[in-house]
């Protein structure tokens, strides 16, 4: 049990779910869990900031994932907003340039947050990436804008954990691996196309798994946590 509580701090839950009775359901029954907790889009749109402190009074280290993307300057005055709550970890896009993430990591960093980068969906495979203009592979976007993101001062990208070995190689032992698309062995993939297992991921060189539905739908979430490590 030890050892499962110390692979829990390395997973971030997300509470995609569509009420926040659910979400402060969901917090109380992984309370004490070692875990992070994933604020996305449709959570902020139903509540905006105002879980966050109940989440923080619970225990949990927070990321508030809304993959900012837009000029410099608007999404550095966002940031200011953002990071004057509880959060502990926020992401824009890479993909919106230089500029714009060296602005975030020093508005983030100056209020003690982390802020990672956003490289190329794990929604997205390889068939889809010339329909958005991307010539080069997956893993080759996904390391072009880690390389970018790093230059600009960011604490790590969010990317599929199949491209974090070679992350690891290109760009540091201290760079976060943020992962989603992380399913249990003989799980549903749902939306997510480039997957692993949690151990698979851990090996590959990821910092923090993210993991929703196997967990949030569970009939017990608490269980489900701790049988992500079964396999590994």
């Amino acid at each position: 049990m030890a050892e499962s509580k110390y692979l829990n701090d390395k997973v971030i839950v997300a509470l995609d779910v569509n009420s926040k009775e659910k979400a402060l359901n969901l917090a109380r029954m992984l309370s004490g869990s070692d875990c992070w907790l994933k604020v996305g889009l449709e959570l902020y749109a139903l509540s905006g900031l105002s879980l966050i402190d109940e989440f923080k009074k619970l225990g949990f280290p927070i990321f508030l994932d809304l993959k900012l993307h837009d000029i410099p300057t608007t999404v550095e005055k966002a940031l200011r907003v953002l990071t004057a709550s509880g959060v502990d970890m926020i992401n824009v896009h890479c993909s919106g340039g230089y500029e714009m993430m060296a602005r975030a990591a020093e508005v983030c960093h100056r209020a003690g947050k982390k802020i990672i980068g956003v490289t190329v969906l794990t929604s997205i495979g390889e068939q889809e990436l010339p329909t958005i203009g991307v010539r080069a592979s997956a893993a080759d976007q996904v390391v072009t804008l880690a390389e970018l993101a790093k230059k600009a001062d960011l604490d790590g990208v969010v990317a599929s954990a199949q491209e974090a070995r070679i992350l690891r190689q290109k760009c540091g032992e201290e760079f976060l691996l943020v992962t989603p698309g992380i399913r249990p062995a003989g799980s549903e993939k749902n939306d997510q196309v480039r997957v692993l297992t949690p151990s698979e991921a851990l090996k590959a060189g990821s910092s923090y798994l993210v993991v929703g539905r196997p967990i949030t739908m569970a009939e017990n979430p608490r269980e489900a946590l701790e049988r992500l490590w079964d396999e590994a």
